[in-house]
Parts: C-alpha cells; structure tokens; sequence
C-alpha cells in the first residue's frame, strides 16, 4: 500500500476528495440543498482532518461515516449523474482503505437501496467488488448483505447485467475463501488446539471458527443450500437461484480452496454431509433413464437427465475425486460406480461422452488411480473399482463397434450415405482408397463393416474435455462420431503410460535405493549406525513389499480389460499412428508385467503383438495353447462386468504388402502379410530387443512367431546367423511388395541386433531365450522329419548369433547351446542338419579364437569346454556332419594349432573317430589334419598325446577305403618315430614328469594307475605303442599294407631300438614280436587258397602271388626273418633277459611250424631263419661292424650299425645301455654274454625242433593223393645242411636215440621223391653219375657223425661212461644204415675211398677190442653187450656182404676175416675158460657163423672174388659144425653125473646151438647139392661126410628138438649111400 501511503498519494487524495465534494455541492445546489450543505461540511471536516492529523489516512478512516455520509446522501438522491459521482467517490475512498466497518455498513446499505430501484446496477457491482476486494471491513450481515445484493443482480433482464452480476459472484466467493486462506496464514503461527466438531447440529454459528473462516463456512453452506432448492441460512433475502450457478460456484470454490476442506474438520464435514449426498441426489435421473424405453408406459414419468446439470456434477464429481479423494473414500465407490454406469450402451451418446471425458480426466493421474486400488480393489467386500473402470472402458468400446449409435444426430447421413438411421457401414474399399473419388483418407478404426473415425481430441496425456466445458450449453450437444470412441482410445493410452511410467519409476527408485542403502550398510563404521542402517533396510523392504503388492493388484485388476480393448482396436485400427500407439501399450504393458514377474499377464500381452504380426486364423499353435487360452472363450465376466472377447476379423482393410508359405508340414496354399502385420512385428522386435529381460519364458511365444514371419517373408540364414532375404526353395514361392522389400535389410538387421542385445541381458533371461530357440528349433526338426522340404533354420541360426555375441561369458550357455545344436546335427533332414554344424562349429571357432579373461591358454577347463561338441560330432554317422567337423579341425589347427595345449587329445580323438565305412572323403580330409598334425604340430603339443597321434596314425592304416591312406600313414609312423628319435630326451622327461604327476594324484585317490605297457617307462610305452600300432599294420588284410607296415616295423626296431631300457626288450619281443608272429601264422594257415583274379583288370598279379594264402606266406616269411634278425643281432640284449630260454623255444616253435607249413617259400625260410639264429649263416654286415672269430662256440653279437643315430650331431645313448658296455670291447674280443650250459640247452632246444622240422617234413604220405605235399629238394638240402653245425655244438650229448632219429630223417630225407616240375633242375642226366645237393648233404652229415664215433667205439669199456660207447654204436649202426647205400652207389666215383678203409678199422676195433670188460660185469649185462657186438655184425650180413661187388676187395677181405674171427674167437683151450667164453660169446660167434654160412653158398657166382668169399666161408663154416657137435657129445655124458642148475641152463643155450648147427647142415647138404658139381671143391664134400659119425653120436641126447633137427641132419646122407666103386668110404671112422 506504500503507493497510496506516500505523501503525495495522500495530498493527491485529498484533493480528490476535495474536488468530488465540490463537484457533488455544485451538481446539487438548486434540487437537493441538504445535500450541497452537507457536501460543504465535508470539505471542512476533510481539511480540518488534514490540518491536525499528521496520521491523515487513520484519520480519515476514523471518520469515514462522516467523510462518506455527503456521498451517501448523494446517492440517495437517484439522480443518474449525482449516483454515480458519488459511487465513483466511494469508490477512491474504498480504494485507499480509509472505509470503516460501520462506515461499510451504510455503503452496503445504500448499495442495497440503489439495486432495489434498479439504478446503476454495474456501478453498483464494481463498487461492490472495489469494497470487498481492498480490505476485510465487511463481515458477516454486511458481506452477506453484498453476497445477495450481487446474486440478486444476477437474475434481472439485462444480460450484461446479469454476466457481470455471475463474474462479481464468483469473484465474491473467491475473496471470502481467500480471506480465510490469508486468515488461516496470520494464526499458523498460533497454534490453538481447534475443538472438535461433533456432528453440528446449528447450522447458523460456528463457533469455533475465526471470522472469515465464520464467513466463509456460511456462505458455502447456504451454496449447498440453494443448489438442493432449500431456503438459505445466512444469505437473507435471496430471490431467485438455478442449480447450474449453484454448481458451478460449488466447483469452483471445491476446486480452488481444497486445502480449507482438508485442513478444517468444519469444512470436511459440509463435505461428507451436504455435498456428497447432493450430487448423489441430483445423479439419479441419469442413473434411472434408460435410452429408447418407451415413457408411456411406465406410470410415473421418468426425469429427463438434463445435460447442463449432468455435466456440471460431473465436473464437481472430478473435482471431489481429484482434491477430496482421501477424505471421501466411501463416497468416492460411489460416484465412481456411477460413471461406469454411464457408460452403459443404453445412455444418451451426450452422457457416455461426458462420461468419458471425467473418466479420461482421472486416466491422467496414475497416483490417484493407484489410490483407487489400494483402497478398493486391494480391500475385502470392496467394489473393484479401478478393475470396473478399465473393463468398462473396454466394454464401451466394444459396444461402439457392435452397436451403431443411434439417436445421434450426427450419425444420419454420415459420409453421404444414408440407411435410413441404420448402422452406418463404410464402403468397402474405405480403408484403401479413402471414401468417394478425391477424399483423403482419413484415419479410422473399421470392424466388420462399423467403420469409426479416429479424431484428434486432445494431447497425450492431457484430459482436455470438451462437453465438459460446454458451460452455455442447455440442449444436449451433438457428439460428432468417432468422438466418444476417440476419447476412450485416449484413456486407454494414457491409462497404460501413467500406470507404467508410475510403477516403473517406483520400481526404479526402489532398486536405486536398495542399492544405496546397502552400501551405506556396508561402509558404516559404527556399530549404531549399522543398526539404524538395518533398520532402515527393513523399512525399505517393507515398503517395497507393500508397493510391490499394489503394482501387481494395479496390473492384475488392469491387464484383461485393457487386452481385450487394445486387441480389437488393433485388429480394427486402420490408421498406422493409432496401430504404433495400440501397440506401445500393449509392448509397454507387456514389459511391466515381466518386470514385476506377472507371466499370464506378459504373456497374454505378448500373444496378443504375436497374433496382430501373423495373418489372421495363422495356425501357430504356440499362440493357441498358451495365456491364449485363458482369453480365447469369447466372454469373461470381471466383477459382474461382462466383456466380451472378440476374435480377430479376417477382413480388415489393410494393404498386402507380402505374400509367402506358412511354416507348416503340409502348407496349404500362401499367406497374406499386410503392413499392420509387418508394424506388428517391429513391435515384437522392438519389446524383445529393449526388454528381453523380462521375457522370461515367453521369449518362446516372441521367437515363434518372428520365425513364422521371417518364414513367409523368405529371409534365410547367411554366415554367423543373420538372417538375409532369400529365394525361398520350392512353391509358388515369397511375392513381397517393393515397400516390404526396403523394409526387408531393416528388419534382418533388427533381427540381429536384437540377439545382439542378448549379450546385455542376465544369465537367467539368456537361459530362458537359449531355451526358447532350443524347443522353437525342436519344433522345426519335428516338423522336417520324414521329409526333404526347406526346414526352417531361424532357430539354429539365432542360437549361432545368440552365442557369438555371448562369448564373454559362453561357459554359462554352452551346454544347452551345443547339446541342442548336436542333436540338430543328427536331423535326417540334411540341409537341417548342414545348418547345425554350420553354427556348431562356428560357434567353437569363435570360442577358440575369442579374446577370453582370463585367456583359454590359462583356462584349460574352457578350453576343454569348448573343444568337447567337437569330440560329441563323432558320435553323428552323417558324412556332411563329419565332414563339416573334419573342415572345423582343420580350420582350427590352422588357425589356432599351435596353442591347443590341452586340448589336442579331443582334436586328435576327431580324427581317430573316422570310422572305415564313412566313405573315402571323410577319410581324406581326417587325413589331411593328421598330416598337418604330424608334419607341424608336433613339438607344440603336449608329450602326452604323442601316444594318441600313433593310434591315429595307425588307425588310418587300417582304414581298407583307399590303399595309399594307409600306405602314407605307415610313412607317417616312421616320421613320428623318427621324431621321437631326435627329440628323445626332452619327451623323456617331459613324460617320467607327467607321469610322476599321475603316479601321486593315482597314489591319492588309492587307484592303480593304468596305462598301457605299464611297468615301463613311459617314453619305452610311446614305443611300444608305435611298435604295437606297426604289428597291428603288418596283419593288415592288404598285402601292400602289411609289406610296408613289416618293412617298417622291423626298420624302426633295428634302427631305434637301442634307445629303450633294457627290461622293456622283455615286451618288445614277447607283446609285440611274438604277439605279431602268432597272429601271422594263424592268418596265413587259414589263408584263402582260391586265385584271386587280377585287380580292376590293368593291375597284374603276379602267379606267385594270385591267391590269399601265397600273399600271406610272403608277409610270414618277412615277419619270421624279421624276429630272427632281431633276435641274431641284438642276442647280446636278448640273452641277459630272464627268460631268453622260453623266447627261443618260441621263436623255434614259430621256426617249426612255418617250416612245417605246406608252403615251399615259407617252409625254406624258415629254415633261412633258422640257420640264422644259429648263426650258421652270419647276417650280411655293415663295414664297421665287429668282426667275431667263427671258432667262438658262444654265439657273438652283431650290433645293427653304430649306437648313435647317424643323423645326429650328438649320440643318444643311454649310460646303462648293453650297447655302450659292448661298445668298449675292440673288434677282435667279442664279449662272451652268456655261460656255456645255458648256450647248452638253446643248441639242444635247437636240434629237437631240427628233428621235429625233420620227421614230419619227411613223412611218407599215408595216402597217396594228388595234392599230397612233398618237401622241395632246396628244403631238404638246406634242413640236412643245419645239421652239421648244429651237431658241433652238441656231439657231446649226443646219443643213440638221437643217432636213430637222425638216421630215419637222412633216410628219409633221401627217399623223398622229387617233384616233377623240379626234376630238370635237380636230376643229372644219366651219362655223368654227380650227387644231387640233397644227398652231399647227408653225406656230409655221414661223414661228420662216422668220424665222431670212432673214437668211443674203440675205446668200448674203457670209455669213462658206459653209455657212450653204446650210443656210439647204436648212431653208427644208424649212419650206417642209410649211408652205405649212397656210398656203394656212388663207389666208383672214388668220393668214398677213404671211408671203407676207416670203417673197417672202426669195426675191428670195436667187435675185438683191446679193453677188458669189468670184473663186476653180470652175466645178463654181459649178454646185452654182445647183443650190441651181435647188431654189428647184422649190419654187416644186411648192408655189405650182399653187395660185396661194389665195394672195394680189400674191404671185403677185411670183413670176412672178422666173421672167422669171430666164429673162431669162441673156441678155448682149457673147459673152464672155454665155459666162461662160451658163455660170454656164444651169441656173437653164432651170429658170425650164421653169417659166413649165409655167404658161404651163393650159387650166383659171378666173380672169382665172390667164390673166393665162398670157399672160405665153407671151411670155416664145416670146421665150426664139428666143434660145436663135439662140445655137445661131451656136455651131455657130464649133465647125467651131476645135473646142475647153472649147467642146465648152458645145456638150453647148447641145445639151441645144435640145433642151429644141425639144421645149417641139412641145409648146407642141400645147397651143395643143387650148386653145379665143379663149383664145389672136393675138399669140402670130405669135410661135409666126415660130419656123419659125430652126427650119429648124438642120437643119445635126451632132447626132443635135437632128435628131430638130427633126423633132418641124417636123411640127406642117403645121397651119400652108393655101393662102393674103386674105393668105398664108411662112415664111421
């Protein structure tokens, strides 16, 4: 006020006053002179004031009734030009607030007075204003007295009046509330307990209140009074009231002081009391009226609603539920209920308007619709408002598209095309082209024909009504169509963004703070403080549980309501603006759901976008059986309110833009694509690209579908997953319209993008999207089983994708990933299946070369990790699968070879997997990565896979696809080998380390390590793997293969083998060499003998070779040689070896049979074989080996070549090798490595498989058929030659057993036929008399033996052991037995010469020897003996005698001198020595004399040597009979004196002798006389008649068989018996 405080305002005012009390006496100088008096007063009193007041306003206002009452007066005078002068004046004084309260009061009164005759009625209004708006003077009457005056003014007929009259009213109002407001203010500071209204029953006076609280709380009160039509308390003399004013000022003060009611139970209490049951009174005509019921019938005529009260308690109904809300809970169920109800189908189109538009206006406050929830929805027996409120929404929408509004003015003739108030349908081609020629389109919702304008009613998120504010309306507007529907739209919308933007603030600042506190929690160093931290944590909590369970009720009381209405407008939008808009909802809808976790609800949302991007009734069951479900049974009820689903319309009108297949396994016909649906699906890219974290499970809905659309849209995979637009393979294939195609590169791009933004979302979401692809991508291989149709690939192609941008943290997804993609791999479908391991393998190529943290070279179990589907490919029998792996391995040992560490056994293993049936181009490729592996990698991998790079090696070897495979792969066993030689030390300890380690982890698990070839070292195991490996390669079915796989073999041993420890020999030769020679042997004895044909016609097979079995026999031979050299050149390591004895024994073995086998190749080298171990034949040597002395008996060791490795700049030689030991022995000492009687043993050991070899190859054939097989001449001469040597080493054990075996086999040996293809090779023609080898052989073997056993046979007794002249004997009779006959066939060829005469001394020296045979000799033992002497002189009787002719004379002559000898020796002088000697002898002189007599009557003589033998035999044979016939006479006259026992059984061996004799006689007898008489010398015939008396002399003897033998002897006599002739002969002498 300091404007109208100045000096100069207050002189200035003064002059004023002075002037206007001047003008007022000048105007009433003639009419009124009381009043100009009174005027003239004024200006005194006004100057007086002035003059003694230095306070001149305070003064003034003191005496304001007086400075004011010449105005009044004025005033009262009714002149217009005096009135308003005065009012004007007033007015200033007013204006400087120099008005008293009783000064006021007459103002107001003269104001009354004036308005009463209608004078100045504006004047009186702006005075009116002027006089309440500058001060608070006027209170109670008086305001109440100005309050009616305006009021009053209000209703006269003047309408400028009255506006102004309204304006001043509503201004009045607002000034009594705001003095109460600034009253309120001044007492804040105050603070008096305000006393408790108790249900105040005086309605006049409250006492409680200040002033113009008192004022205020009046004036309201009487509002309410007027606007029910009741008489008011306080406003005295009212005449005349509408409602609507009443109503509008009600809103106004309701809406402008809210915080009075809120602050003043007074005023609340007005609220509850009077308000509230007011609207609810003036309510209740809309509620009863029922649209379209006919009037007349019902009795009582029902009350129009009337729209300008209508929409006005509306108004006030927002307000009170906007401001008062807290206050009037119950009221507020009330009133909300209402304006669902007027949403009904059957109300005015005006009242659902209006109705909308107030439930729009609560739309945009999400706080307050939250309120609504919590204090209804969430409460027990509780109307479910909010939940009403939404479904309503969506029913009224519902019903504007099934049933047409009419009644509605506007509706007629809409679009120029009346049906006769019908429902209005647009034309059908409305959508597209716009309605009639030249129209432009305008945006619309079109539902099975109904077809609704979209209008522009307000801003998002703004309620800007419009009928609501159509104050000056009485008739009920038209509603233009599309308005209300329009209006509802809106609601929705901004129904779904406050609620979600609310909550998800809420959720937000939640989560912020929970994060805060938390680490205030954690960094609080005191103990107190870290309580209070706690505590407020729990609050938090709290709070967080109680907001959580008002955001769920909040989207569960919303989210069906709002589905079923955004669906249908979607499905009826034709309008691209609206469709974004409806779809925002629905994606922000859905996005809310997930984040609190609601899934029937998310999902629901989701299928709804799912089923908008699919052409309509698509069959997709995953759409169908899901929330679907809970919505498709076309109504549901919510809290009575039924809201009816309705299905999609197929005929929406929407331009195509795409037509494609559906996905389907038997796709009928194609399907539509139109731009909504393409709209659609940028949502769904859009809500899975910014939300997928909540997705949760119902990414499976989303990616089913987007897989669905990117199916008819044609897009297929390209590298790494992206999806690019292709040619569809087969049908009337993809048409896509040039707007999708621009479209086309965005969408694949957000397709990618959007598994791209997978790498930003939590483990849990990325399992549940991993999960989704998977069974979208099981759906897809069900689908293409049993067929060859493109399948489709969106699954596996988004899993690669998913995974590539995944790799920073690929261990959490890796398994389902991989385990999913290998059993694509498995598909039958091939070109499914292509795509699995496309994206399998690519992922392990990304995963490999991916930048890990920590790097894979650190993380093994990763690495392992990722290598290990690679490994699981294996188990998949597709090629393509495999061949795709195979790439992959090769792309990775390329790539990454060199830092696979761990990870080779599993690359390795790859390789090794590949199976002999998988065809020879898998086998290639495999090959190819083993190659690369050997040729590169090899020092770069851990020592430990060098085993399993043999396996593999070895394994392609025996891969029977393609024969150079295998061949390569025995070379790369030679490389690898090659490579152990050179890096030998550091794989040496690189694997006793590793071992060690295993050792300790075995030791403490308490298991046995386990390894193959354990106990050996394991660098000895890495060879014995290779060897094993090569031993496997040399019983290869393939000839070629088992050629190199031996020659190999056999190489790497000579070559290498010098590097193993010496205990490890031991497995060599009996896990490896033996193993391999069994299995040799056994393969060629069962060999094939058919002929294999020559090879694909242009490969000659060789006759040696054209059967299985002659194949085999090759490979024998090579084995067999093999083991042989080894065990010739490395005897020095073998032979210390615990069990050398039992591994010759088996190398014979293997030696015999081969020798034994019915092949001639096999059979002579194994006796090669055999000769070389022996040592007979020394292997072919190296220049700078040892040379041993051959008069060494103990076998010398070759080395094979220097120790060291000629390649090598340093030795490898290991410090307690036997070859460093040998090594320092000079070249002309070779090491004796064994004692001599185990060297016994061998050599025994030998010839017992010599004689075996022997006996059964010699074997006449039992029966003879064609295919007997006969040993071949080389075989045979080459087993008779080993024998010699072997008998050097064994003469001296040598006994007669063995001296007969060796006698049957020469025999044999000798008879063996010699085959007839052989025979021009062998047999000598007939004129030159040569040996075959066979037969020098023998005789070689002959002579070696003869010479041998002189000496023991002439030693006889005096040999230290008595079996050894025995033996001797019995190996010469032997000898004998076959050699003579080749001796006396080839006699004349003088080869023999000097035999005869060593073997006439032998038998001299042995039959009559000069030793004397020990006295404690038994007579028995001395009979065997002469049996003995008795043999040799059958020998002589069988074997030379009959062929006397070939033999030379003198040898002759010798024998028959023995024979005499012989028959001679028995003879003695004296009895008792005779007794003796005829004892000992008497067997042997008979043998010689049945010898001689044999040969003394041959009648072939051809020769005079043969008689000459004759001649001699006779006389000595005559001269022998008659002894012996004496000695009998003179025995058998002793035995009757004394018959003794001893004598009795000399008498037997007599009795036989006689008998002999005289059986020889009679036969003699007969002999001479059959031989021509001049062959026989005449001597002889008086010798034989001079036998006659002694023979008669015996007829005494008492035994029977002498009497018949002497018959026999006599009766040839008879010849004898002539009469006498000159000279007559008796017989007696």
């Amino acid at each position: 006020m300091s404007g109208t405080n100045s000096p100069e305002a207050v002189k200035k005012l003064l002059e004023n006053m002075q002037s206007d009390l001047r003008a007022l006496s000048l105007e009433c100088k003639k009419k009124f002179p009381p009043v100009k008096e009174a005027a003239e007063s004024g200006i005194i009193k006004v100057k007086t004031i002035a003059a003694r007041n230095t306070e001149i306003l305070a003064a003034l206002k003191e005496n304001s009734s007086e400075v004011v009452q010449p105005f009044l007066m004025g005033c009262g005078t009714k002149e217009p030009k005096i009135t308003q002068l005065c009012l004007a004046a007033i007015q200033r004084l007013m204006s400087h607030e120099v008005v008293s309260e009783t000064a006021a009061g007459n103002i107001i009164n003269m104001l009354w007075q004036l308005m009463e005759n209608s004078l100045e009625e504006l004047k009186l209004l702006q005075t009116v204003l002027v006089l309440l708006t500058t001060n608070t003077v006027v209170h109670d009457e008086a305001l109440s007295k100005a309050i009616v005056l305006c009021f009053r003014l209000h209703f006269t007929k003047d309408n400028i009046t009255n506006n102004t009259a309204a304006a001043t009213v509503r201004q009045v109002v607002t000034v009594v509330f705001e003095r109460m407001v600034a009253e309120d203010e001044r007492h804040r500071d105050i603070t008096d307990q305000p006393v408790l209204v108790q249900g105040n029953s005086n309605r006049r006076s409250v006492s409680t209140l200040k002033p113009c609280a008192k004022d205020a709380y009046m004036l309201f009160q009487d509002l309410c009074q007027l606007v029910n039509a009741d008489a008011p308390y306080w406003l005295v003399g009212m005449t005349e009231m509408t409602r609507t004013f009443g109503l509008e000022l009600l809103e106004s003060v309701l809406n402008d002081f809210p915080q009075v009611f809120l602050q003043h139970q007074e005023f609340s209490f007005l609220l509850k009391e009077r308000v509230c049951p007011l609207v609810i009174k003036l309510f209740s005509p809309n509620i009863k009226f029922r649209q379209g019921s006919s009037t007349s019938s019902s009795p009582a005529p029902v009350e129009k609603p009337y729209f300008p009260i209508c929409m006005r308690l509306l108004r006030v109904v927002s307000v009170l539920i906007k401001q008062f809300y807290s206050l009037l809970v119950t009221e507020c169920e009330i009133f909300l209920s209402l304006l669902v109800k007027f949403l009904d189908a059957d109300k005015p189109q005006w009242l659902r308007a209006v109705a909308v538009e107030s439930i729009h206006r609560l739309c945009v406050q999400p706080q307050l619709l939250r309120s609504f929830c919590q204090s209804y929805d969430m409460k027990q027996h509780s109307t479910k408002v909010f939940r009403d409120i939404v479904n309503a929404l969506g029913s009224f929408i519902q019903s504007l598209f099934l049933v047409p509004p009419t009644g509605n003015p506007a509706a007629t003739n809409q679009a120029g095309n009346n049906n006769s108030g019908g429902p209005v349908s647009a034309p059908a081609n409305s959508g597209m082209l716009g309605i009639g020629g030249g129209v432009t389109l305008l945006p619309a919702f079109e539902y099975r024909g109904t077809w609704i304008p979209i209008l522009t009613v307000t801003v998002q998120g703004s309620a800007k009504a419009t009928y609501l504010e159509m104050l000056d309306k009485v008739e009920p507007p038209t509603i233009p169509e599309g308005y209300a529907m329009s209006v509802a739209f809106h609601c929705l919308l901004d129904l779904v963004r406050g609620i979600t933007n609310m909550i998800e603030g809420e959720l937000g600042e939640v989560e912020t703070e929970c994060q805060t506190t938390t680490t205030e929690a954690v960094s609080s160093p005191t103990q107190s403080s870290e309580q209070q931290e706690l505590q407020s944590t729990s609050d938090q909590m709290d709070k967080e549980i109680v907001s959580r369970a008002v955001w769920e009720e909040m989207v569960n009381a919303c989210w069906c309501g709002l589905l079923a209405a955004l669906s249908l407008l979607l499905d009826a939008s034709t309008d691209e603006a609206a469709t974004e808009n409806i779809l925002k909802a629905e994606l922000t809808m859905a996005a809310l759901c997930g984040r609190l976790g609601l899934v029937t609800s998310r999902d629901a949302f989701i299928t709804a976008i799912c089923k908008g991007s699919l052409p309509p009734h698509y069959a997709l069951t995953v759409l169908n059986t899901t929330t679907a479900a809970t919505l498709s049974n076309k109504s549901y009820s919510i809290q009575g309110q039924s809201v009816m689903m309705i299905s999609p319309s197929s005929e929406s009108h929407q331009q195509v833009v795409a037509v494609g297949q559906p996905l389907a396994v038997q796709p009928q016909g194609t399907v539509m694509l139109t731009s909504k649906n393409i709209q659609c699906m940028r949502t769904l890219l859009n809500l899975a690209h910014c939300h997928g974290a909540v997705l949760g499970t119902s990414w499976q809905l989303v990616l089913a579908t987007l897989q669905h659309l990117v199916w008819i849209l044609g897009l297929k995979p390209s590298s790494g997953g992206a999806l690019k637009p292709g040619r569809a393979v087969e049908g009337p294939s993809t048409v896509l319209t040039t707007a999708v195609m621009t479209d086309l590169p965005v969408i694949s791009n957000i397709l990618s993008r959007l598994f791209e933004s997978s790498q930003y979302l939590d483990d849990v979401s990325l399992h549940h999207l991993i999960n989704a692809l998977c069974s979208l991508s099981l759906e897809a291989m069900d689908m293409a089983y049993g067929n060859n149709k493109e399948p489709s690939l969106f699954a596996v192609a988004k899993l690669l994708e998913t995974g590539l941008v995944n790799m920073h943290r690929i261990e959490i997804l890796w398994r389902p990933l991989t385990g999913h993609l290998l059993e694509v791999c498995q598909h039958p479908n091939s070109r499914m299946r292509e795509w699995g391991a496309e994206a399998l393998t690519s992922l392990i190529k990304a995963g490999l070369t991916f930048n890990h943290d920590p790097p894979l070279s650190q993380n093994q179990r990763l690495q392992l990790l990722l290598l290990n589907p690679l490994k699981e490919m294996s188990n998949i029998n597709h090629p393509d699968i495999r061949l795709k792996q195979l790439e992959c391995v090769l792309q990775i040992l390329q790539s990454q070879g060199d830092s696979l560490g761990p990870g080779w056994p599993l690359v390795l293993g790859v390789m090794g997997a590949i199976r002999n049936d998988q065809g020879e181009s898998l086998i290639r490729t495999a090959f190819q990565c083993l190659q690369l592996v050997v040729t590169d990698f090899l020092p770069t991998m851990p020592c430990t896979c060098l085993q399993i790079v043999v396996d593999v090696a070895g394994s392609f070897g025996l891969h029977n696809q393609e024969l150079n495979i295998s061949l390569t792969s025995i070379g790369l066993l030679w490389n690898i080998s090659d490579y152990f030689f050179q890096r030998g030390e550091t794989i040496e300890k690189e694997l006793n380390k590793e071992e060690a380690a295993q050792q300790k982890q075995a030791e403490e698990k308490g298991v046995v390590l386990n390894r193959p070839f354990h106990p050996a070292p394991p660098f000895d195991c890495l060879w014995l793997c290779l060897y094993a490996k090569l031993g496997e390669l040399c019983v290869d079915p393939r000839p070629a293969v088992r050629k190199s796989a031996g020659q190999t073999l056999f190489s790497t041993i000579g070559a290498h083998g010098t590097l193993l420890q010496h205990s490890t020999w031991h497995t060599v030769i009996w896990k490896v060499l033996f193993h391999l020679l069994d299995r040799v042997r056994e393969s060629s004895t069962t060999a094939d003998k058919e002929k294999i044909e020559s090879g694909g016609g242009n490969i000659l097979i060789h006759h040696s070779r054209d059967t299985a079995e002659k194949q085999w026999a090759e490979t024998w031979v090579l084995t067999l040689a093999g083991v042989a050299r080894i065990f010739n050149t490395r005897r020095y390591l073998l032979q210390p070896l615990g069990d050398f004895s039992r591994a010759w024994d088996v190398l014979l073995d293997h030696i015999q049979s081969a020798a034994l086998s019915k092949n001639n190749e096999v059979s002579l080298a194994a006796l090669k074989s055999f000769q070389e171990i022996l040592q007979i034949v020394s292997p072919v040597r190296d220049s700078d080996k040892p040379e041993t002395p051959p008069a060494v008996n103990v076998p010398a060791p070759v080395l094979l070549g220097p120790i060291s490795g000629p390649s090598l700049n340093r030795p490898f030689v290991r410090t307690d090798s036997i070859g460093e030991r040998l090594g320092r022995y000079s070249s002309s000492e070779p090491p004796v490595v064994t004692d001599e009687l185990e060297d016994l043993n061998l050599w025994w050991a030998a010839w017992n498989t010599w004689y075996r070899i022997g006996s059964e190859s010699t074997k006449p054939p039992i029966t003879l058929d064609k295919l007997t097989f006969i040993p071949s001449q080389p075989f045979l001469t080459a087993l008779i030659q080993i024998f010699p040597a072997l008998y050097q080493h064994i003469k001296t054990g040598f006994n007669m057993d063995d001296l007969q075996k060796l006698g049957v086999i020469l025999h044999r040996a000798v008879s063996v036929p010699i085959s007839s293809d052989a025979s021009p090779f062998i047999l000598p023609s007939y004129t030159e008399a040569v040996l075959t080898s066979l037969q020098e052989a023998v005789l070689t073997a002959l002579d070696v033996l003869q010479k041998t056993l002189r000496v023991p046979l002439s030693l006889k007794y005096s040999c230290p052991s008595e079996s050894t002249w025995k033996l001797a004997v019995s190996s010469l009779l032997k000898v004998l037995s076959i050699g003579l006959p080749v001796a006396r066939q080839h006699a004349s060829s003088g080869k023999f010469d000097s035999m005869w005469p060593e073997l006439a001394n032998t038998f001299e020296d042995f039959l009559f020897t000069k030793s004397i045979p020990p006295d404690n000799l038994s007579i028995q033992e001395f009979q065997r003996n002469e049996s003995i002497d008795v043999e040799v002189v059958q020998l002589i009787s069988t074997e030379i005698l009959p062929y006397a002719n070939f033999i030379p004379k003198e040898f002759v002559g010798q024998i028959m001198t023995m024979l005499n000898k012989g028959s001679i020796h028995s003879q003695s002088s004296s009895f008792t020595e005779a007794e003796i000697d005829i004892r000992l002898r008497e067997e042997f002189s008979k043998m010689c004399f049945e010898t001689l007599l044999q040969f003394s009557f041959s009648n072939k003589v051809t020769t005079p040597q043969e008689g000459y033998i004759s001649r001699m035999a006779l006389s000595v044979l005559l001269k022998r009979s008659q002894d012996v016939l004496h000695r009998y006479i003179e025995d058998e006259r002793l035995s009757g004196k004394c018959p003794l026992p001893s004598h009795f059984k000399v008498s037997l061996q007599q009795v036989t002798e006689i008998i002999f004799v005289l059986k020889a006689v009679s036969t003699l007898i007969d002999s001479l006389k059959k031989t021509k008489p001049e062959n026989v010398d005449g001597n002889t015939w008086a010798q034989v008649i001079a036998l006659y008396p002694t023979l008669v002399e015996c007829i005494t003897c008492s035994s029977s068989e002498v009497c018949s033998a002497l018959k026999e002897a006599l009766v040839p006599f008879k010849d004898f018996m002539q009469p006498p002739t000159s000279k007559v002969q008796n017989g007696e002498s």
